[in-house]
């Protein structure tokens, strides 16, 4: 009687599973999310609450890039000759950077710096490292367009070393020119880094 009442059993299971409706595959599924990254930051556009988002920059779960407020502090791929304060218009690109970035956030001011070699009187390399930090200004505002009221030059001398080792190479080192970018815009969270060395005398 049990084993009647067991294949019973088996056979109600096994109709009632040839009873289920089935999916005929002639007609192609449609796509409801949109799974593409158009802006490639590692999230979908069925997610994605910003779109465009600066590449390399720091997103989260929605596409939305982390912002901070803005503080750069850069140092300019500019060379100068020893005792001179003339750029090359072959180094205006190095300058342009801080130019678009201060275009594209246009609250922000710069502080360009001036900095000296510990070669030469105190009072000389003042004024050569004031010269250089006001030449870089005038690139700033002449060629590119930036506001003179956003821009401060200053000359510090050899009073702020990088390299104290007195050193051809520390000498190398401090010679050079800082801008320093603030503002209350916001950035996305990337970094942002121009290296600059003084040339060598021929």
């Amino acid at each position: 009687m049990k084993l009647l009442l067991t294949s019973m059993s088996v056979l109600l299971l096994l109709s009632a599973c040839s009873m289920r409706d089935t999916v005929s595959m002639d007609s192609p599924t449609t796509q409801v999310y949109d799974l593409n990254d158009n802006d490639r930051d590692g999230v979908i556009e069925a997610r994605e609450k910003c779109t465009g988002t600066v590449t390399g920059a720091n997103v989260d779960n929605y596409g939305c890039g982390e912002v901070r407020p803005i503080n750069e502090r850069s140092e300019l791929k500019v060379l100068f000759a020893n005792d001179s304060y003339y750029i090359d218009p072959q180094y205006y690109s190095q300058i342009q950077t801080i130019a678009d970035f201060m275009k594209q956030y246009p609250n922000t001011k710069a502080t360009i710096e001036g900095h000296c070699s510990k070669v030469g009187s105190y009072e000389h390399n003042l004024k050569l490292s004031q010269n250089r930090a006001n030449a870089i200004v005038s690139v700033l505002h002449e060629q590119f367009g930036i506001g003179d009221d956003r821009l401060t030059a200053i000359g510090y001398s050899y009073d702020r070393p990088v390299d104290t080792s007195n050193t051809a190479l520390a000498h190398k080192h401090n010679r050079r020119v800082i801008a320093e970018v603030t503002g209350e815009d916001t950035m996305a969270d990337m970094k942002w880094t121009i290296y600059s060395v003084d040339q060598e005398a021929k």
